[in-house]
Formats: structure tokens, C-alpha cells, sequence
């Protein structure tokens, strides 16, 4: 009793936790994690914490655990474990699934943001500009290797585009379809007129300027056209590589350079850079070319991975009972390599498969759903070269360690998940298997293939991860 007393009056120690969560974290893993998770009750030494999915209380279960551990013992000494509990929704009354699976929960993130001051187009003196999607912020847009340079050179332009002299202007962001090029030119608009709300700017795809373009001429108002077009603050182009015509490149060449001159911001995307955009016009690649040039390049691993992380928080927040193990979100991340528009489509599958099924996805289940969306050859055939790799890599273990003598539990199942794999995916005999891991005796990799499937049997976990390996090394 004297201890709930004691928790009862603590509200300020759980704000303390929260507030070095973010600080040793970073605000983006905080918010993507940690935002929603609630303290309920200290009992017998044992802190419980409720969230939102399944799919949280697994995800902090599995890679945070320790880690909240220790900062909630430095508030209260006597802590001897954490539990992460799904707390129910509130609702009025009980309502069968298939009604709330019509009224999903609202994202944590999205019900604290303020309201954005701006319309859902730009536009300037009578003119439209193209649709801008208010999900496309710098906030939602995830950043790695591949983008960081354009992400900051964005981020620049937006904090500094009313400054004297901009640093770079015109910007031009250049990549692949798929990659975050519109993301970022959508964020540069909101953030501009959240920072601004008078300023005048104007985001366009380049067939949006023909079209309007046309219509001027067509109108004998073309002067009026471009008279609007150079007086804005910030321009935005979309898809220059569509920019066809030697008169609209040349009155688009005429705009660009009055707006630089006269301090005025310019941002181009295109799929290629300014350079190899052989249907433009020299002077205008010069000119495209003349401020900062940044390019997104090919997600790695890594960026993949947070991305399929992040769309599958916000489904299964979305989605009541839905959950979506990181043994699938791993799989995919490997298999998916293309586009974040492939990985967020996945992930709409993944939610609608389970919407209809009510089967919770698997990872049979997520690669007969994104089976179109994966490239790649027909299976090969699978060497323990192979799996000596693929299991090195994903355990974080030495090749050497699962070759020596070495018989940490860290490095001993991993060395039996290897042999286990070798003999369901070669065929290659027990004793060869065993000299290529280390020249041991067939007696010992028999023991290992048993072990590994008697423990499959009691752990749903180590099954989905030696069926996300088999997948991987077979294809």
C-alpha cells in the first residue's frame, strides 16, 4: 500500500524517464516509439506500461527493454522488471470489429500537430498551382545515407528563402522515381508558409506550367502569365524531364532567371541532373546547374527498414489487432529495393490482407501479398558459402566465430541455425557439413539440426527467423 502511495505521487519521476528517453534518443525515435506509452501502476517491484498496439508492446519488448529498464531504476531504486501492456480503446459502448475497423484510431503524432495555415494548393494572382499533400512534411520524411544531402540542402532553402542572398538558388533535387524528390518539395511549401503564411509561393509540375502556359497564349495573356509567375517568393518545379517545347522552355528559361536575379527562390526536381536532361535548352542546364545540385540516391538497408517501420506503426495504429512482426519488416527491407512508394505499398497490402482475413500476417502471408513487387531471378542454388553469410549478417557474429572452438550461447545458436539451414537447403552429408563449420564431427551437427527443431517447435520467434533466412538465401 505505502508503495502505490509512493507511485500514486510519482507523475513527475515518469516525466523525468520520458524527458531522457527523448533527450538519449532523439526526438524522431522518441516520437516514433515512446509518445503514447503510458505509465499505469508500479506493483511488487514491477512497472507496468501500456501502448497503443501489439505491435509497440512487441517492438519494445524486443529492442528496448533493457534500455527503459535502467532509467526507470534511477527513479525508483526497487524496480526489477518492466511490463508493456495494449491498452483497450474507450469507446461508449461495445461495438462488433468490423464497425471499428471502419473508424480507425488516429495517429498519437497527428492528433498533437497544429493545424496547418494553408490551403491544400498554392497559387498566385489568379493562378493554381498543383495539389500538395499535407502528409508531405520534413517531419514525416525519413532521412538516411542516400537523402541526407537533399534533405538539409531543403531544410536550408525553406529557414532562409526571404534572406538577402540565398545560398542556394536555384536548388535541384534529382533521383529516381520513388525516392522522396515530391516529399521534399512539398515540405519546402508547408514549411515556407508556416514560417510565413504571407508568402507568396507557387509549386507546379512542369506539365501544370505547360498546361497553363497553353492556356495563356490560347488567351492572348501570356504577357499577364508571366508577369505573375516572376513576381512570387518561392517557385517549385515537379518532373522537369517533362518540360517539352523550344517556346515554353524558352519562356520558362526567361521566368527562372528573373526570379534568381531579382532574389527570388527557385526549386527544381527532375529524374535526372541538370546535365543529362538532353531535351532542355543549353542555356537552361547551365543555368539549373549553377546553384546546388543534390542527388537521392538508391535506399540502403537501413532506410528501408525505417521506413517499412514507420508506415507499419502507423497501420497498426491504425488498425485495431493488426501487428506486424520485424522478422517481416526485415524480409522486405531486403526484398523490396526500388522506391519507398513499393515499401509503403506493402505495407496498404499487408493492412488490407488482414482487414479481409483476419489472419495477422505472416511471412508466407507478406510474400504471396508483395510477390509483383519484388525483383529478382528464380530461386538459385543455395551454398554454405551462402548461408555462412547470411547468418553472420543477420546474428551480428564474426564468420570466424562461427568457424572456431568458441561456444558462447551468442555464437553457439547461431552456428546450429547454420548447420540446420545447410542440410534443409543443400545437399551436401552431415559430415561435410560439419568440416565446413569448423571441421566438426557429424555427430554434432546431427545434435544441432535436432536441437533447432525441437525449439522450433516452442518458439513462434526463432521459426519466423529461420524462415525469413531460407527465404532470403533462396532468393
Amino acid at each position: 500500500m505505502a508503495q502505490q502511495e509512493q507511485f500514486a505521487s510519482s507523475g513527475d519521476a515518469w516525466g523525468r524517464v520520458k524527458s531522457r528517453l527523448r533527450a538519449e534518443l532523439g526526438e524522431d525515435v522518441f516520437a516514433s516509439w515512446f509518445r503514447g506509452v503510458e505509465l499505469e501502476r508500479l506493483d511488487e517491484g514491477c512497472v507496468h506500461l501500456t501502448v497503443a498496439t501489439r505491435f509497440l508492446r512487441n517492438w519494445l519488448r524486443s529492442h528496448y527493454y533493457e534500455f527503459v529498464l535502467r532509467l526507470l531504476r534511477s527513479e525508483w531504486a526497487e524496480v526489477e522488471r518492466v511490463e508493456f501492456r495494449v491498452r483497450q480503446p474507450h469507446f461508449g459502448n461495445e461495438q462488433p470489429k468490423e464497425l471499428l475497423r471502419q473508424k480507425p484510431m488516429a495517429l498519437p503524432a497527428l492528433e498533437e500537430a497544429a493545424p496547418l495555415p494553408m490551403p491544400l494548393r498554392t497559387g498566385y494572382g489568379g493562378f493554381e498551382g498543383s495539389p500538395l499533400d499535407p502528409r508531405l512534411t520534413f517531419t514525416t520524411f525519413l532521412v538516411g545515407a542516400s537523402n541526407r544531402l537533399a534533405h538539409a540542402a531543403a531544410q536550408e532553402v525553406a529557414g532562409a528563402f526571404s534572406t538577402p542572398q540565398q545560398l542556394f538558388n536555384p536548388l535541384f533535387v534529382h533521383g529516381s522515381v520513388g525516392l522522396g524528390k515530391t516529399h521534399l518539395l512539398h515540405a519546402i511549401s508547408w514549411d515556407v508558409k508556416q514560417r510565413k503564411p504571407e508568402a507568396q509561393v507557387l509549386y507546379l509540375t512542369a506539365e501544370r506550367f505547360m498546361s497553363g502556359f497553353v492556356q495563356a497564349l490560347r488567351a492572348r495573356d501570356a504577357l499577364a502569365f508571366k508577369d505573375k509567375l516572376r513576381k512570387i517568393d518561392i517557385l517549385l518545379i515537379d518532373d522537369m524531364e517533362f518540360l517539352q517545347g523550344p517556346t515554353i522552355q524558352q519562356e520558362f528559361c526567361h521566368t527562372l532567371n528573373s526570379l534568381i536575379d531579382g532574389g527570388r527562390q527557385v526549386v527544381v526536381a527532375a529524374d535526372r541532373a541538370p546535365t543529362q536532361l538532353d531535351k532542355l535548352d543549353m542555356r537552361m542546364r547551365s543555368r539549373l546547374g549553377g546553384g546546388l545540385v543534390a542527388e537521392i540516391g538508391i535506399m540502403d538497408y537501413e532506410l528501408r527498414h525505417k521506413i517499412l517501420s514507420k508506415r507499419a506503426q502507423e497501420a497498426c495504429s491504425e488498425t485495431r489487432g493488426l501487428a506486424i512482426s520485424d522478422t517481416v519488416l526485415a524480409f522486405l527491407a531486403e526484398r523490396l529495393t526500388e522506391s519507398g512508394r513499393e515499401l509503403e505499398g506493402a505495407i496498404h497490402r499487408l493492412r488490407a490482407s488482414y482487414q479481409l482475413t483476419d489472419e495477422q500476417v505472416s511471412i508466407e502471408i507478406a510474400e504471396q501479398i508483395v510477390r509483383d513487387l519484388m525483383r529478382g531471378a528464380e530461386p538459385r542454388r543455395v551454398r554454405i558459402d551462402d548461408i555462412l553469410r547470411t547468418v553472420s549478417k543477420h546474428y551480428g557474429v564474426n564468420r570466424g566465430d562461427l568457424l572456431s572452438g568458441r561456444r558462447n550461447r551468442s555464437i553457439v545458436r547461431p552456428r546450429q541455425i547454420g548447420m540446420y539451414l545447410a542440410k534443409l537447403l543443400t545437399s551436401r552429408s552431415l559430415p561435410e557439413i560439419g568440416r565446413r563449420f569448423g571441421n566438426r564431427d557429424h555427430t554434432t551437427v546431427l545434435h544441432a539440426i535436432r536441437k533447432i527443431e525441437q525449439l522450433m517447435n516452442d518458439d513462434n520467434q526463432l521459426r519466423e527467423e529461420i524462415e525469413l533466412l531460407k527465404r532470403l538465401l533462396r532468393d
